[in-house]
């Protein structure tokens, strides 16, 4: 069609050709190539100088060759035009603000989780030291949205239902929902640079916007909000990045490269489940490097350029920022708190406050010293008792509990005794040494640790440590023989250092504990055994508190750690926190298998303003359907393309469509199945990562299915056609929010079972508790 035009003329647009898309996907060459060989193989001739009125004297290109080019794939003309992208890009901003702050003071009380993270919050602000098993980064966020709004970290956070009263709480609502708010719009860039096209992006952040559970997760003090907008940013950012793979170390190139490694950080910093948005990044940038290390017009000293980029912009600076926001972490809680004791003694003592901050205690372990015994593993509690006593059904013999306990009292202290039957360690000194036979008693309750031939009330194959005795009299069964780890017979016992083991004399069995907790019967403390394995490193201890008028003290500030060791210990403490997650009793938990089908919500908020967390189930189940959709159009594509068959006039809509669409599901799998190996206690909330995945892989194959049936219309009914399917889908997707939106924005009155309620008819299932 160009050589039929003057120099100065322009070339109209093509009906359903896209010039980009056709550079894209190379369809241009195919053309030109296969033309060439196929129609106009001749001999190469000099190119003599055309006459000034050549377009009059040059026939138009052959009828077959004009239909060959003409894509029968319709594209609205404006789709690539600077005012449509941003007008959309536009409506959807202010359609999430809309959405999003309408009712965001609503309930005035605290609600599910937001007593956990504001009282993290509250801490924060005090400068309180407190343990959580997530990263920093999503607290901190919340902590600082309360000190500009005015909060002073006063509020307790007791329980769920708690009033606010006049407490500000809004500001700390408004920094979450701020990040719920740009999901839309990040949804609508994600999927505009997937497939270019204006009305999947628009569908796109619809539907975002119109998925309930979303928007209940984006109005609440919560991690997700963060959460979800850093796995958002993260895959926008690399997906841009990649789209200049052919202008390597330019501005933009750096630019989209290095946000991606500030925003998988982030993400990392909110939740440990960020690394999956880091492996899906990871991924592409393998492929990136395999594409690259294939070109063999690139130098070996580019391909080391390329290498080296990615690993300072997606390795060093994403760990920089990791490690910078534990630091921040570590100067903001400066003070003792609640948290202390599940970190080791050394960590404890820089903490201003803490009983072990610039102490003077004695090096070593002697007799007649009141002590506290710390379980050396990460997370590990204090030798505990208490006057409760073992239930009659969990064990033989109803005797006083023994526990493991992070949080610090006078029920972690005991008295260091010799016992009668002691062995001769060679010294005449008070100091306990390796070798050593102790009797420990219970400073409280004056009963000594005790341990028989009972199994333990949880680990069966374990032997049950009690309390036992009167006054601090009991017997042999309260002997215990002092082990010190990688240490000589007769050395003596230090404070804080000496990793020690304790022996039970008679049956041979060493005094342990781990992360299992205790029933409701044991106040959901850590459980405490006799290990018959001498070498398991659970069955360590060490030394914490130790006062001992009779011996010289030293200054604890020896012992305090560096900002390295009390990084790693945090990461263990928090690893094994984590692993040892299990549901309280009456929690409502659920299962990966429930989330993709909606099978059951979580309450946010019960009484008289009930807010449930609940998918708007006619998008996830929509989604699921145009998932399964999807990949029979990729099994179709397979067996066309094994076949030999035919498409080239819709082969690069159609890569594009496959392309992305399978880049979204790596996306989801990535987000979803790991949930599978979890042996920690699992929410619905977890899914919602995951689900930003599928709901913009169900815009793109609608849009993509409508315009591939729009091919079957003849030219004039091809825009009738494609755009009443969609306003269709869109009213479909609208009509859904405002029937479900109730579950977000609150409910009242009686329940869906209930003719009068405004939500009767629509508990679809069962398991729905609306």
């Amino acid at each position: 069609r160009k050589s039929e035009m003057a120099d100065d003329q322009v070339l109209p647009p093509v009906e359903g050709i896209d010039e980009t898309e056709i550079k894209d996907t190379g369809i241009h060459t195919t053309l030109k190539e296969d033309l060439t060989d196929s129609h106009f193989q001749r001999e190469q001739k000099p190119v003599e100088p055309l006459p000034q009125d050549h377009h009059d004297h040059i026939p138009p290109p052959p009828r077959f060759i004009r239909r060959r080019i003409q894509s029968p794939i319709y594209t609205p003309h404006f789709n690539f035009t600077d005012t449509a992208f941003f007008s959309g890009l536009l409506l959807v901003t202010i359609a999430a603000f809309a959405t999003r702050l309408y009712k965001l003071n609503d309930p005035p009380h605290v609600a599910w989780d937001e007593t956990h993270f504001g009282k993290h919050a509250s801490w924060y602000i005090q400068g309180k030291f407190f343990f959580d098993v997530h990263p920093p980064l999503g607290k901190l966020i919340i902590a600082t949205a309360g000190v500009l709004s005015g909060y002073n970290g006063s509020f307790e956070f007791k329980e769920p239902g708690q009033k606010y009263e006049d407490t500000p709480y809004y500001g700390m609502r408004l920094g979450c929902v701020l990040f719920g708010i740009f999901l839309i719009p990040l949804a609508y860039l994600i999927v505009w640079e997937l497939v270019h096209s204006i009305f999947a992006a628009l569908l796109a952040a619809t539907i975002v916007l119109c998925e309930t559970g979303t928007l209940t997760l984006s109005q609440y003090i919560l991690l997700d909000p963060p959460l979800m907008f850093f796995v958002m940013a993260s895959t926008y950012c690399a997906v841009k990045f990649s789209s200049y793979y052919d202008e390597p170390f330019g501005l933009e190139w750096w630019y989209f490269m290095t946000l991606t490694g500030i925003f998988i950080a982030c993400t990392f910093c909110v939740k440990w489940v960020g690394l999956f948005v880091i492996l899906l990044v990871g991924l592409m940038t393998i492929k990136d490097l395999w594409l690259l290390f294939g070109d063999l017009g690139l130098s070996m000293k580019v391909l080391t350029l390329h290498f080296f980029a990615r690993v300072l912009c997606l390795i060093l600076v994403p760990g920089l920022i990791y490690t910078g926001v534990f630091g921040l972490h570590f100067l903001a809680l400066r003070y003792s708190g609640n948290g202390d004791g599940f970190f080791s003694s050394e960590f404890q003592s820089t903490l201003e406050g803490n009983e072990l901050y610039n102490q003077q205690v004695p090096e070593y372990l002697g007799y007649g010293a009141v002590m506290t015994l710390k379980h050396h593993r990460g997370g590990g509690g204090l030798l505990h008792s208490h006057p409760s006593l073992y239930p009659e059904d969990m064990a033989e013999i109803q005797q006083q509990q023994i526990t493991a306990y992070s949080h610090k009292d006078d029920n972690n202290k005991w008295l260091v005794k010799r016992a009668k039957a002691t062995r001769d360690n060679g010294t005449d000194d008070d100091l306990v040494r390796d070798g050593d036979w102790i009797v420990l008693e219970h400073i409280m309750t004056k009963r000594n640790l005790h341990s028989h031939n009972i199994p333990a009330p949880l680990t069966k194959l374990h032997k049950q440590v009690t309390g036992y005795g009167q006054d601090g009299v009991g017997d042999t069964n309260d002997y215990w023989e002092v082990q010190i780890s990688g240490g000589n017979k007769g050395d003596p016992v230090r404070t804080v250092e000496s990793k020690i083991r304790l022996r039970h004399v008679n049956i041979d069995c060493y005094l342990y504990s781990h992360g299992e907790q205790l029933p409701k019967w044991g106040w959901e403390q850590l459980e405490v055994t006799c290990n018959p394995r001498g070498n398991d490193p659970k069955n360590l201890w060490n030394v914490e508190g130790n006062y001992n008028p009779k011996l010289p003290n030293i200054s604890f500030s020896f012992y305090k750690p560096g900002f390295l060791s009390k990084l790693i210990e945090a990461h263990m403490v928090m690893a094994e926190s984590n692993n040892n997650m299990k549901p309280k009793e009456g929690e409502q938990t659920s299962k990966p298998w429930h989330w993709p089908v909606n099978w059951q919500g979580q309450a946010f908020s019960g009484g008289d303003f009930r807010v449930y967390l609940l998918g708007n189930p006619i998008l996830f189940w929509g989604s699921d359907v145009l998932f399964l959709i999807f990949l029979i159009m990729v099994g179709a594509k397979l067996i066309a393309d094994q076949r030999s068959v035919n498409y080239l006039y819709i082969s690069g809509f159609v890569d594009r469509f496959i392309s992305s669409g399978l880049f979204l599901i790596l996306g989801w799998g990535l987000h979803y199945f790991p949930f599978y190996l979890m042996g920690r206690v699992l929410y619905f909330h977890h899914y919602f990562p995951a689900l930003m995945f599928i709901l913009m892989l169900a815009a793109i194959v609608l849009e993509c299915t409508i315009r591939l049936l729009t091919a079957l219309f003849r030219p004039r009914l091809k825009p009738v056609f494609y755009y009443s399917s969609l306003v269709l889908i869109f009213s479909i997707v609208i009509g859904s929010f405002i029937t479900f939106m109730p579950l977000s924005y609150g409910m009242s009155g009686p329940k869906a079972d209930d003719p009068k309620s405004e939500m009767y008819g629509l508990k679809w299932l069962p398991t729905w508790d609306i």
